[in-house]
């Protein structure tokens, strides 16, 4: 590893001594050598018993294994349950009396262009304004914009803007079809992911799916969100250990982020949760992943964002953890790429797509969260705060892309 590389960040993180002790201590001197370097064995249950055996949640044979859910078979909410109002009133209680707030933006920018998971019909984001009442500027329909009407309105002469979003015609799908909320910083929902016909609580795709979306299952079932947050800074404790070989290229803007398809196992959690001074994992807790890959977005750069989409892979959690976690029952899941779980040979060498999200998302109703930009929180030090969302209150979608935000108080140099 670049030295500078490793002493700007510590100083932008206020990592200290301290950090560093405490990780030493947890792992010893041996851990610090080599605590991550060998991947778990597919196939092998670990001390907990936990492995990463793909389940068949297509198999009907198997409903009985993971529904109807531990909330009951009516259920909608999953692990969102757990956000009862003692949870939210447990959360408001971290921030100390008569110290400054902090109020961090969770969510990246939204740009024209902003790249996606590649399906057809494609996730596009095209904004475009509406003029009404003045003559636009030179180039302004060239760039796509669009003259409503050049009169002001009324004896005030009342003018304005508004957005529309462009739409694109598929092959396959030949009506225009504009954007999604499964763009940008986003909450995965229940309905979004299942296993052929089923879907969380054993629900039927073809019992519940309309042409405007899901009748059951939909995004009117999230409610806004305010919860403990727990921010799991692997990639902080992988430069106090200078743990160079789980490090890829820098984005192009200088800033460090784990390598493409890296793992991030049971033992990496447990560590950046010492690292971060977390004792324990509750229920109903957000539990967001910092890997540096939200750099990856800030320039906007063609290379960048071909690493972003993932070309070479992605960091993330596989089975195993997505099950050690689930024990906890969190309400929400995220990190700072656009999956969560680590895509890329070889952990992906075992034929299946995104498992993670099935795990999470069928059997114990936790949500995904997505491209949630955490660095700020890395940057002060702030592993607990108070996570707060309020996704779209569109019935039957399958996500909200609503920015959540995060309350936290920095920790002192």
């Amino acid at each position: 590893m670049n030295p500078d590389l490793l002493r700007n960040y510590l100083a932008r993180h206020q990592v200290g001594r301290r950090d560093v002790l405490r990780i030493a201590g947890a792992a010893g001197v041996a851990g610090l050598v080599g605590a991550t370097a060998a991947q778990p064995a597919a196939a092998q249950p670990d001390a907990h018993g936990l492995d990463d055996t793909p389940f068949d949640y297509a198999d009907p044979a198997n409903l009985s294994d993971w529904a109807p859910s531990r909330y009951g078979p009516d259920d909608q909410r999953g692990a969102l349950n757990e956000v009862t109002p003692a949870k939210t009133a447990a959360a408001l209680g971290l921030l100390r009396a008569r110290r400054e707030v902090t109020t961090y933006n969770l969510g990246e920018l939204m740009w024209n262009g902003f790249p996606a998971f590649v399906t057809d019909p494609r996730r596009t984001y095209q904004q475009r304004l509406t003029i009404w009442g003045y003559p636009p500027p030179p180039g302004f329909r060239e760039e796509g914009g669009v003259l409503v009407g050049l009169e002001p309105l009324g004896a005030n002469r009342l003018s304005a803007h508004e957005e529309r979003f462009e739409a694109e015609f598929s092959p396959r799908h030949p009506k225009p079809l504009a954007t999604t909320f499964q763009i940008g910083s986003q909450l995965d929902n229940l309905n979004h992911v299942g296993a052929a016909e089923f879907f969380y609580n054993g629900l039927r795709g073809p019992d519940i799916a309309r042409g405007h979306g899901t009748v059951r299952l939909g995004a009117e079932n999230m409610g806004p969100v305010v919860t403990r947050g727990v921010l799991l800074d692997v990639l902080g404790v992988k430069l106090a250990r200078d743990r160079v070989e789980d490090l890829a290229e820098p984005a192009s803007n200088g800033r460090p982020l784990l390598r493409e398809n890296y793992r991030i196992t049971v033992e990496d959690i447990k560590d950046a949760m010492e690292f971060g001074g977390i004792r324990h994992l509750e229920p109903g807790d957000a539990v967001l992943f910092h890997t540096g890959w939200s750099h990856l977005l800030a320039r906007r750069d063609p290379a960048d964002i071909a690493r972003w989409e993932g070309a070479r892979g992605l960091p993330g959690i596989y089975l195993r953890e997505a099950r050690w976690l689930s024990r906890f029952r969190p309400a929400i899941v995220g990190g700072d790429s656009w999956a969560l779980e680590v895509v890329g040979n070889p952990v992906n060498g075992d034929g299946t797509a995104f498992p993670v999200h099935q795990e999470l998302l069928m059997r114990h109703g936790i949500r995904i969260g997505e491209s949630y930009v955490v660095e700020r929180l890395a940057a002060d030090r702030v592993y607990e705060f108070v996570f707060i969302v309020t996704p779209q209150y569109s019935q039957g979608a399958t996500a909200g892309n609503t920015p959540p935000a995060a309350l936290g108080q920095p920790r002192r140099r």
